[in-house]
């Protein structure tokens, strides 16, 4: 049986992140310790894609134990979230990492913070209504091949 999101959310309460949207995959109550391999599996991300975010600056700075394994914590997890979901709405990766730096700088930033995202959330808007007008070309070419694929099924 697959469990949906409806699903879950039915039986477990929603737990909000920094960026007021439902978490999803819940993590097991009492832990702040995460290895990689269980950050990937929980955030859909690649070992390799956590290390690159870490390398380039994106991730804040990442626990180590005293082998040098890392180990994330649940405000690394939350950071992550964030971090995806401004990837998915197709913010350029410079900008992100920009994004962190202004977040390490600490709260004089909050401008400029707030200047980047409402500039991106316009940028986001523009691409939502283009996307809008080509699913109605797409309804109406639809809609156009239905109509002629009933009329033959008359005949």
């Amino acid at each position: 049986m697959t469990v949906t999101a409806t699903d879950r959310t039915a039986r477990e309460p929603a737990r909000l992140t920094a960026c007021k949207g439902p978490v999803l995959h819940p993590r097991p109550t009492g832990r702040d310790q995460y290895t990689i391999s269980e950050v990937a599996e929980h955030t859909g991300l690649s070992a390799h894609t956590l290390r690159w975010y870490e390398r380039i600056g994106l991730m804040p700075h990442v626990d180590r134990t005293h082998t040098g394994q890392r180990r994330f914590s649940n405000r690394d997890l939350d950071w992550l979230d964030l971090v995806t979901k401004l990837r998915l709405t197709g913010m350029p990766v410079a900008d992100m990492v920009r994004y962190a730096g202004l977040v390490r700088e600490g709260a004089h930033t909050f401008p400029e913070r707030e200047r980047l995202l409402t500039a991106h959330r316009e940028d986001v808007r523009q691409r939502i209504a283009e996307l809008q007008s080509t699913l109605q070309v797409l309804d109406y070419k639809i809609d156009i091949y239905a109509d002629a694929r009933r009329a033959s099924e008359r005949v």
